[in-house]
């Protein structure tokens, strides 16, 4: 018997795109909200399993950043794709308020508001990728593309 999954607003967003994705549960390790401990739990490539990170920019203020489980933002990097001088991390009690979002439930899809996007290229080698669905204890399986097209986002080369 497969437990009854609650639809997030990420998943009702991409009802309303029509868009093809699987809401997959995982169970939750308070102490440990790492990509791995989610890779791990799926079953999954840690390269496939994506994580959201919420930056500001020096010139543009919020951007987000998805990029594989096991990767570092490259902050150089990041600031230069989006047209800053530095970039960094929002601090955790910004997120909340920020995005509708809690640590370890971020999604790069239904945002409070939309901020630039950027993807790892290396998304675009997978048929799908992981992403949260918006929060803890769930994740949402879907092509690299339709990630793309959903979170208005672009490839870029950001991490190190």
């Amino acid at each position: 018997m497969k437990e009854k999954v609650n639809k997030t607003n990420v998943a009702r967003l991409l009802d309303k795109a029509k868009v093809a994705y699987t809401l997959v549960p995982y169970e939750v390790d308070e102490s440990d909200l790492s990509a791995p401990h989610v890779a791990e739990q799926l079953g999954e490539d840690i390269n496939q399993v994506f994580k959201t990170l919420v930056l500001r920019g020096d010139k543009t203020g919020y951007l987000v950043c998805v990029i594989p489980g096991n990767a570092e933002v490259d902050l150089k990097k990041i600031a230069k794709v989006s047209g800053n001088k530095s970039c960094e991390m929002i601090h955790v009690k910004e997120l909340l308020p920020l995005t509708g979002y809690i640590r370890g439930g971020c999604s790069p899809i239904g945002m409070k508001k939309h901020f630039p996007t950027y993807i790892h290229e290396s998304a675009a080698n997978y048929d799908y990728i992981y992403v949260s669905a918006g929060q803890r204890g769930l994740q949402v399986r879907l092509s690299p593309s339709d990630l793309l097209r959903e979170a208005r986002a672009e490839y870029a080369d950001i991490i190190s």
